[in-house]
């Protein structure tokens, strides 16, 4: 892991965008920070009161929430209460000066606060506008809340998730959030590239559904029930469309993960554990073959596995160019060299806790030097510098802070 890291000048390909994320929690806000890792200059809008619930979320150190700080990285943050009068004429008179506002309230929710798309469009006519919800902004669901989990079980993903015999299970991550959190920042990229094209044209609404987006990483799922009635269900660590690919554990206790699904590399596989005989049984000489009998395969590599510990199974599979890896948690990620020589992990600057770890930006572009962005800020930290560049004086400044619309 990285060094404490100075940030430097953005010069990512979206460099010189400008994007409003006034959305909450994380999806919304995952896509503009995707955004803002890329070089475009991203304000985060809160409420005054301070109550985007992902500053409460688990875990805190010293009543900081470490989740916020990675989440938000790279943004300004003000406050706006644009429920308030005051707060929809700030609001409207700051919108020119965006590309793109990013929101995930509940379907409708703008509307009742007079903020429709005519309404932004009227304030700025080329505004691309983000809408992530949970359904989409159309249909009967449209008004029903959105979280992580219920896109992930309505999309069918969680259906896949456990073991054979065992209850559908979610994992201890918010997978459907930053699936749609990535949807979004490729729709505001192509959005960007289509307005560039056209000067004149008005500013794309965005209609995106998080449990759309979690179908679309289901691919086969859909045409493999309507094709052959099968429904793909729960098969542990197991894959049931290509074979060996499962996790297993050797003696020392080591969960591993090796993939030895095509001809040449069950080939090799075969020679690693000793067993070059397995490659020409008819029952295991191809992957369909394979497949249909995979509790006898998966038993015998398991068996293998069992019998030695990690570094000689380690050196097998090398040897013989076997895709595999160790199981890793967290830390086995912050002290892998391969990361470490890479910078995967960066750290942010952070004014409470000095830096904090994250991912590094990815991907990464040729020519473009590696930048480090700030922790998500204070509620409301850059409020001083954005209205007065706004045009606010500080007497108004203060006003709207004492009347709590900022």
């Amino acid at each position: 892991m990285s060094t404490t890291q100075t940030p430097s000048s953005n010069k990512g390909p979206l460099s010189g965008v400008r994007i409003l994320d006034m959305a909450t929690v994380i999806a919304g806000p995952f896509a503009a920070t995707l955004c803002a890792d890329l070089g475009a200059e991203v304000t985060k809008l809160e409420l005054p009161a301070n109550n985007d619930p992902l500053r409460t979320f688990a875990p805190m150190k010293d009543h900081h929430s470490l989740y916020w700080k990675v989440t938000n990285r790279g943004k300004k943050g003000i406050t706006l209460d644009v429920r308030k009068p005051e707060g929809k004429e700030i609001f409207l008179r700051m919108l020119p000066s965006f590309d793109v506002l990013v929101e995930n309230f509940r379907t409708g929710t703008l509307d009742q606060w007079g903020l429709d798309i005519k309404t932004l469009h009227q304030a700025n006519p080329q505004l691309i506008v983000l809408r992530l919800t949970g359904f989409g902004q159309t249909g009967p669901y449209a008004r029903r809340p959105g979280f992580a989990r219920i896109f992930e079980a309505m999309s069918g993903f969680t259906n896949l998730t456990g073991m054979a015999d065992g209850p559908p299970q979610h994992m201890n991550y918010p997978l459907g959030d930053v699936v749609s959190g990535l949807f979004g920042a490729f729709s505001i990229a192509a959005a960007l590239v289509e307005s560039s094209r056209s000067k004149d044209m008005v500013g794309r609404e965005i209609d995106l559904s998080a449990t759309e987006a979690m179908m679309r990483l289901l691919d086969p799922l859909a045409v493999e029930f309507d094709q052959l009635n099968y429904v793909r269900g729960r098969t542990g660590s197991r894959a049931t469309y290509t074979a060996p690919s499962n996790i297993y554990k050797t003696s020392d206790g080591v969960w591993i993960s090796v993939v030895g699904s095509s001809e040449p590399i069950f080939k090799r596989f075969c020679s690693a554990i000793g067993m070059d005989e397995l490659a020409n049984n008819p029952k295991f000489s191809n992957n369909q073959s394979r497949l249909k009998n995979l509790d006898e395969i998966d038993q015998i590599i398991s068996n293998w596995c069992s019998s030695l510990n990690f570094e000689m199974l380690a050196k097998a599979l090398n040897q013989h160019d076997v895709p595999f890896t160790k199981v890793y948690d967290i830390n086995d990620v912050l002290n892998d060299p391969h990361f470490k020589e890479r910078n995967a992990i960066i750290r942010l600057p952070d004014e409470d806790l000095g830096s904090i770890p994250a991912p590094c930006i990815v991907p990464r572009f040729s020519g473009i030097p590696e930048y480090i962005p700030h922790s998500g800020s204070k509620t409301g930290a850059h409020n001083i510098s954005f209205y007065s560049e706004l045009g606010l004086s500080d007497e108004e400044i203060s006003k709207l802070k004492a009347s709590n619309v900022i």
